[in-house]
């Protein structure tokens, strides 16, 4: 596995993945649409295969996950690039990490605790407010769970490097 960061040479063929993935290339965030075309990211590859993908943004001294994806699962594919951004975080002396996952994904939630990340907010009804901007989220997500709920995550990162 190598990881590469999104340029112009992969940038097309990500923006297709994110838009199969996540039916569209906007994500929305507490209220706010995300172009994830234009978003920052790193690219995990197998060969000439596409495993994982993890896009952010880097706003003053605050980096914020907006997608992580793992197709190939428990083979460390989310670790590595996680510990990626983390390490960019780093580079662009940010003090924290932060994410947004919703309340039905668990495997999500258990993955970014187990890698230091503490779970900080709920913002309640949420995704009443997301609908409106980008209809196709379900109703119904994982697990049958009903989509209601954001939940933000951070991590702080230390002055060392």
């Amino acid at each position: 596995m190598f990881l590469k960061i999104i340029d112009e040479s992969n940038r097309q063929t990500v923006n297709k993945l994110i838009k199969q993935q996540w039916f569209s290339t906007d994500m929305v965030v507490r209220g706010k649409v995300i172009d994830l075309t234009e978003a920052e990211g790193i690219v995990a590859y197998e060969k000439d295969e596409i495993i994982g993908l993890v896009t952010y943004e880097i706003t003053g001294a605050e980096c914020e996950i907006l997608s992580l994806d793992s197709f190939k699962m428990q083979q460390g594919v989310g670790s590595k690039l996680m510990e990626a951004v983390i390490q960019k975080a780093r580079e662009k002396a940010c003090k924290k990490v932060k994410l947004i996952t919703t309340n039905d994904n668990l495997n999500a939630m258990r993955f970014y605790q187990k890698r230091g990340f503490d779970m900080v907010r709920l913002y309640h009804n949420a995704l009443e407010v997301s609908r409106k901007l980008k209809p196709s989220i379900p109703e119904i997500g994982e697990d049958g769970i009903p989509l209601r709920h954001e939940i933000e995550f951070e991590m702080i990162l230390d002055e060392a490097i």
